[in-house]
């Protein structure tokens, strides 16, 4: 397929215009016309565009693209080489954030909460743009320690944790990546537990003084999932060759 139904299938999958967002969602460089090979990722990294050109990929589709606001408009250093690898690879780089974290099947957070057992989950509301931060509540109560090994075991890695060991946990909200800010939010809506990819400093003080158990998993961690979903999409809807490859990054 050509380049632009591809972003047209994309934008009318994840919608971008209907949220505010950080960057450019879409087509951020463009490449060559058709695109039969796509490798999907998290974070468009040098270590991913290179995967990418040694699997002769005609396109990227990352969570994490180019062009942040505030950033430099330079194209020097890291920026320079990255941009040089996939023009003079004539590789096509789409990107969607939010839009990735916030899908309601495919998105980061809806992966997330699948993927830890967390069924019957919905966008907790009045929180901009819907879905940015999901809850579910527990068939029955668990411990901290039994949804610390549950997400470590999903995840491959072990969370710092932080909140009564003795409370038990059944209603839980989880924002992916740097969502941190979210706890206030959850634990007003009278959440148990709250899981994000990231911590602050200010983090560990509104756990203790908000009694919420804390899980903060790893921002790329809890980020692997959208992307590859969004990739199986394309790939079982619209038969095109996609390879989800995890580029390890221990944030």
């Amino acid at each position: 397929m050509s380049r632009l139904e591809l972003l047209n299938v994309l934008d009318n999958l994840l919608k971008p215009n209907e949220v505010k967002d950080y960057c450019p969602n879409g087509l951020q460089v463009e490449g060559k016309l058709r695109i039969k090979t796509i490798v999907t990722g998290v974070t468009a990294s040098q270590r991913l565009i290179d995967a990418a050109i040694e699997h002769q990929a005609d396109a990227i589709l990352v969570h994490h693209g180019y062009f942040w606001k505030g950033e430099p408009a330079v194209v020097t250093g890291m920026k320079q080489r990255r941009l040089k690898a996939l023009l003079t690879n004539d590789i096509n780089l789409y990107a969607y954030h939010l839009p990735i974290d916030i899908h309601p099947e495919l998105g980061n957070n809806a992966q997330l909460g699948s993927l830890l057992g967390l069924v019957n989950s919905q966008p907790l509301t009045d929180i901009a743009p819907n879905g940015i931060v999901f809850k579910a509540t527990l068939a029955e109560p668990v411990t901290q320690q039994a949804l610390t090994e549950k997400i470590s075991q999903v995840l491959g890695r072990t969370p710092l944790v932080e909140g009564d060991s003795n409370k038990l946990i059944q209603h839980v909200a989880w924002c992916s990546g740097g969502g941190q800010g979210f706890i206030d939010q959850a634990a007003a809506a009278g959440m148990d537990a709250f899981i994000s990819g990231e911590v602050s400093e200010q983090t560990i003080h509104s756990a203790r003084e908000q009694d919420i158990h804390y899980f903060a998993c790893g921002h790329h961690a809890t980020e692997r999932y959208g992307a590859k979903a969004v990739g199986d999409y394309l790939a079982r809807e619209l038969g095109l060759d996609v390879r989800f490859i995890d580029i390890d990054n221990p944030a």
